[in-house]
């Protein structure tokens, strides 16, 4: 009976007392030395939705936002002033005879093509992922691609000043030349506004706003349906080079429409598309990464819940009672359980050589 009462004790000691509890000398001495945690370990991260997170997001850009309104009044300053008028003779009207007719693609349209229709799909993406972070950094980064490049090509265009394939008929809507006798330079007598649009061929406003926009779209579907997933579904490929076959033909209707030379087009892609490309890695991964799927931002939510649950539930002291609250130092653990697990079995081992005994 003494030893069966001896084994009764070794056994509650070191497996528990009847209500559960697991006890160990290790565990016990660290618990005595650890000093409080600093903050409590969350679960998981509360769902991006535009109601709860759009405020904070949008509030953590601020200056982004301002920055873009800084952008967009420095680009309405550079279309009120005087482009550089280039040396027009004589002998160089000749290429700038072309007929002065109507856009294909009204200016108006531009804006539409390159930034409502990316929106559109923004949104319908946010409305079925609910993803607040995805949503913002697209506009953000949609919004920034595009005024950069028009601020760029404004300035360009400005500093330039290269005539119009239709110059002519902008300096002499009448079809009634007039040059200088001595430099043999051109004196216009048409309207000053249209001689003014007259200057600004170089490089193309309609085709680097259009692969801005679409441009930047294209990232933004290829890392949404992982067309680099190396599956090798060509389908994929197919959607991603629709936005930017909508901004090369918008480039191909400027030259159609002798408003530009090729080489305004081609350089007026080329810019667009760059600026887009820096303005979407800006905010997203390479599609072709691991988390090429949502913005850098997201993941930092993934990767730090504890970080958001503080900033939205400041005040529910309740629910963390209920939650598992760990050491600063984590290295102990393992070696801690490992211990235990060692005196645990030294019990077992104990027990069963009394009860051999007897």
């Amino acid at each position: 009976m003494e030893n069966m009462h001896r084994d009764h004790e070794l056994f509650c000691e070191f497996f528990g007392s009847p209500a559960g509890r697991l006890k160990s000398p290790l565990l016990s001495t660290q618990a005595e030395q650890m000093p409080a945690p600093a903050a409590t370990v969350r679960l998981g991260a509360l769902p991006p939705y535009l109601k709860t997170h759009g405020r904070k997001v949008a509030r953590l850009h601020m200056v982004d936002w301002i920055v873009l309104l800084l952008l967009a009044a420095v680009d309405v300053g550079l279309n009120l002033i005087e482009p550089f008028h280039r040396f027009v003779g004589k002998g160089m009207m000749d290429t700038l005879l072309y007929p002065l007719k109507e856009n294909t693609v009204p200016v108006w349209a531009v804006p539409i093509l390159a930034v409502v229709l990316p929106m559109v799909i923004f949104t319908g993406i946010y409305m079925k992922r609910r993803n607040t972070y995805d949503l913002h950094h697209a506009i953000l980064g949609l919004f920034f691609s595009v005024l950069i490049t028009g601020l760029l090509t404004d300035a360009i265009k400005d500093g330039v000043g290269r005539p119009r394939p239709n110059f002519y008929w902008r300096c002499f809507p009448d079809g009634v030349p007039n040059y200088n006798n001595i430099t043999g330079q051109v004196i216009c007598h048409g309207d000053a506004a249209v001689i003014k649009e007259g200057h600004k061929s170089f490089p193309s406003g309609h085709t680097s706003w259009s692969f801005a926009g679409l441009g930047f779209l294209s990232w933004y579907l290829a890392g949404k349906i992982r067309v680099f997933d190396q599956r090798g579904h060509i389908a994929k490929l197919c959607i991603v080079i629709m936005p930017l076959l909508l901004a090369a033909l918008v480039g191909v209707s400027r030259v159609d429409d002798y408003w530009h030379h090729w080489q305004d087009v081609f350089a007026g892609g080329i810019l667009g598309l760059v600026v887009a490309s820096f303005c979407y890695l800006q905010f997203f991964p390479s599609p072709s990464g691991e988390h090429g799927h949502w913005p850098h931002a997201y993941h930092h939510h993934i990767l730090n819940p504890e970080v958001e649950s503080q900033a939205q539930q400041t005040g529910a002291s309740t629910s963390d009672r209920h939650q598992a609250v760990l050491p600063r130092d984590l290295s102990v653990i393992p070696y801690a359980v490992s211990m235990e697990v060692r005196t645990n079995g030294r019990a077992l081992d104990s027990m069963e050589a009394g009860s051999r005994a007897r």
